[in-house]
């Protein structure tokens, strides 16, 4: 049965597709749209139509970026021995915020989850190992979420690399189990890339 208007529960539908937004808040999100300025409202319809026409990925680490290679791939004064593997470009934005890391990323675009239909070769891990091969890379650190998939993924990729002679780390573990890197303060994310440990 619908409550309100149907323009409205269509929006409330598209809100709640949005990860982290329940029907409630979605409710609450299509109902401030209505009080919004027409202009306000052409200029958010405007902000999301530019990030699918203009967003892409990165052909080198596969951060999202307008520019190809990204900003952080085109920073010559960016340290090119070190690569930080992550999951999601979500944790490039957690780990910059730390001002600890001057290297490069490469984001693999997931962790590997058998239970999901999700393995090596649904991640960019062909891409890293051809980065790896075509470069000056001395250490690869990996900062994948400290959960069982990102454990399982941290541990395939370190097998792999331990025979071309790489120095790999993981981060420290002083995030908690079952978090997000995204989620994690600075400081934590920080110590965590200090302390990173020989996998």
């Amino acid at each position: 049965m619908i409550l309100t208007a149907e323009s409205i529960e269509q929006l409330a539908e598209q809100f709640a597709q949005l990860p982290g937004i329940g029907r409630k808040t979605a409710h609450r999100l299509a109902l401030y749209v209505v009080k919004m300025q027409r202009e306000e409202v052409d200029t958010l319809a405007r902000a999301l139509v530019n990030v699918k026409d203009k967003v892409r990925y990165c052909s080198i680490c596969s951060n999202i970026t307008e520019d190809d290679p990204c900003p952080i791939c085109a920073n010559t004064r960016r340290d090119r021995t070190a690569i930080c593997v992550v999951e999601e470009p979500t944790d490039v934005l957690a780990l910059e915020r730390t001002n600890e890391f001057k290297g490069l990323y490469h984001v693999l675009g997931g962790a590997l989850s058998p239970l999901d239909g999700i393995g090596p070769e649904d991640l960019r891990i062909k891409e890293l190992l051809r980065r790896i091969e075509a470069s000056t890379i001395e250490e690869i650190i990996l900062a994948l979420n400290p959960d069982v998939e990102g454990e399982a993924t941290t541990l395939y990729i370190s097998k792999l690399l331990k025979p071309l002679g790489l120095k790999v780390t993981r981060i420290a573990r002083g995030l908690p189990v079952g978090t997000d890197l995204e989620f994690a303060d600075e400081a934590t994310l920080g110590r965590a890339l200090e302390g990173r440990i020989a996998v």
